[in-house]
């Protein structure tokens, strides 16, 4: 059985952290090896700045091994988390290659 989606379809899902529940977001941008075509991460904006008018120069970059289960609404997968116990880590923000 062949499971396929797209971009727009995944941008739609919640991702839930199933080792506490927290709702981490929805996608904002995908990490692919164009030369195998295999999706490496998943990328998720960071918490907003200044009451939510300015986005966060951090991401959460979700490996595709993290990924458990892509449901019909939500999207789970396994991330420790962060050292003050609320969010896992977070990356810092990723610039276009020179």
């Amino acid at each position: 059985m062949q499971c396929k989606t797209s971009y727009c379809e995944l941008r739609r899902k919640e991702i839930i952290n199933v080792c506490d529940g927290a709702r981490l977001g929805p996608i904002c941008d995908l990490e692919l090896d164009v030369g195998t075509g295999t999706l490496l991460a998943l990328i998720v904006p960071g918490p907003p700045r200044m009451l939510g008018l300015l986005r966060s120069e951090e991401e959460l970059v979700i490996p595709f091994c993290r990924i458990k289960k892509i449901g019909e609404d939500v999207i789970l997968v396994e991330l420790e988390s962060s050292p003050n116990g609320t969010r896992p880590a977070m990356t810092a923000h990723r610039s276009a290659p020179p």
